[in-house]
């Protein structure tokens, strides 16, 4: 039996590869950004495609676009957030605009969405919130310092969701990846082979639908960055704010 899905930020990136994996599996699905275009391209491939398009920041936008969602769908099983903006951040530069822009996309557009779902689950007594976090959530790195803190801070608010949500049927699942080949880590240089190497959108999507059918809490993808986000989160504070990473 087919489910019905929502992909917030599914214009490109992890949001666009999980939209399309679920879609080949013969889901319905609505695909929801900013950008009109790209969601006409992507959707036009695939009968059980529909899109919205989206201001995430916009809390009473939000609200609408998830309710005329629900109304086109016809109900709702799952949902994923994976709107994302990292801009490039100097290593002496302190931009509030550019910490607000990831504040706002990150943590605020996720926690207004997650919010509405979790009403309309609760009434449901079942369905899924998937949160597309990253490894940089992890711990606080000097490179970046608002992206990992709205990563933490959505971290701590999808657990906090979970423990909530659990008693009452409804999964949530927090994703952590590391490195992953989409235009926010462009100019970024990342591994190219090894075993922390950044892989595709489509790697990473299938290995989120893996978790996300298991029922796993938390999943870092790949799984190796399991490992690395323990090491790096055990490193003594003295020595961490010593390291360039």
């Amino acid at each position: 039996m087919s489910k019905k899905i929502i992909v917030v930020g599914a214009s490109s990136g992890i949001g666009k590869a999980v939209a399309v994996q679920e879609l080949k599996r013969g889901n319905e699905v609505i695909l929801m950004a900013r950008r009109e275009s790209h969601l006409k391209e992507i959707t036009a491939a695939f009968s059980k495609a529909s899109f919205l398009t989206i201001d995430v920041t916009n809390e009473t936008a939000v609200e609408g676009s998830f309710n005329a969602a629900i109304q086109k769908l016809g109900g709702l099983d799952m949902i994923y957030y994976a709107a994302g903006v990292m801009p490039t951040v100097g290593p002496e530069e302190f931009d509030t605009l550019k910490d607000k822009s990831m504040l706002m996309v990150n943590l605020f557009g996720a926690i207004a969405f997650c919010n509405v779902a979790a009403r309309y689950f609760l009434t449901a007594k079942k369905g899924k919130i998937i949160g597309i976090s990253s490894i940089a959530g992890d711990r606080g790195r000097r490179g970046n310092p608002v992206y990992n803190a709205s990563k933490a801070g959505l971290n701590t608010y999808l657990e906090a969701l979970r423990n909530r949500l659990n008693q009452h049927g409804i999964q949530v699942t927090t994703i952590k990846p590391g490195f992953v080949k989409t235009a926010m880590l462009d100019g970024v240089k990342v591994p190219e082979s090894g075993l922390l190497k950044a892989i595709l959108p489509e790697e990473a999507a299938r290995l989120i639908l893996k978790a996300t059918d298991s029922g796993k809490d938390v999943a870092y993808v790949p799984g190796i960055w399991r490992l690395v986000g323990l090491i790096i989160m055990h490193i003594p504070r003295f020595i961490f704010k010593k390291l360039s990473i």
